[in-house]
């Protein structure tokens, strides 16, 4: 016989933790729309990549090329993380803690794999809007590792190629984006391409 749990009379709201897409930096510094789900405190934010999917956190693999601590007292990171099609920016401060100590431990040039969360912000200088993840994970990997990532975020990226204008994200994607989603086939082929470079 089970235990009776008491009824507080509060309904406990719980979020389960979004899956990490993974997306090419070509596409991810395209992505302007950002959105929050739900009216509650911790209601997950999503930025709504332009072939159609939204995604709360993401997951990229490539080259860290250089990093800057920044700060004293607020300590902070910043580092550039390039894949076949870009570069992705990635930050973590005090409040990523973990993330924080793994980026000050990476030597660049190195293959990494970042798992973050978006974030769509305008410039302060009025030039323009860019797109960086804020860590929660970076870890050190090796070649063969980015090379599957990248048939990865490729399988991916054609999936939501071919789902496109099916969904209510995708149909909402081409009213904030006016982009032929197509446009990322190249991209795809482009990273394809490059991958044993």
């Amino acid at each position: 016989m089970s235990a009776q749990v008491p009824f507080s009379g509060r309904r406990e709201v719980r979020f389960e933790r979004e899956p990490a897409r993974r997306v090419f930096a070509a596409e991810l510094r395209e992505a302007r729309h950002q959105f929050k789900e739900g009216t509650e405190e911790k209601s997950p934010t999503y930025v709504l990549l332009p072939t159609g999917q939204r995604c709360n956190r993401v997951f990229v693999v490539g080259s860290m090329t250089e990093k800057q601590r920044q700060g004293e007292q607020n300590i902070f990171y910043r580092a550039r993380v390039v894949d076949p099609t870009g570069t992705t920016f990635v930050t973590a401060g005090n409040y990523q803690p973990e993330a924080m100590q793994q980026i000050a431990r990476v030597e660049p040039p190195a293959f990494v794999a970042v798992v973050g969360k978006p974030n769509v912000f305008e410039a302060p200088d009025g030039g323009g809007v860019y797109v960086s993840l804020r860590a929660e994970s970076v870890t050190v990997v090796d070649r063969e590792t980015r090379d599957l990532w990248i048939l990865d975020a490729a399988k991916a990226t054609l999936d939501r190629i071919d789902a496109y204008g099916t969904t209510e994200d995708s149909k909402r994607a081409g009213e904030e984006y006016r982009i032929d989603p197509a446009l990322f086939r190249k991209t795809v082929a482009d990273a394809l391409a490059q991958m044993h470079l």
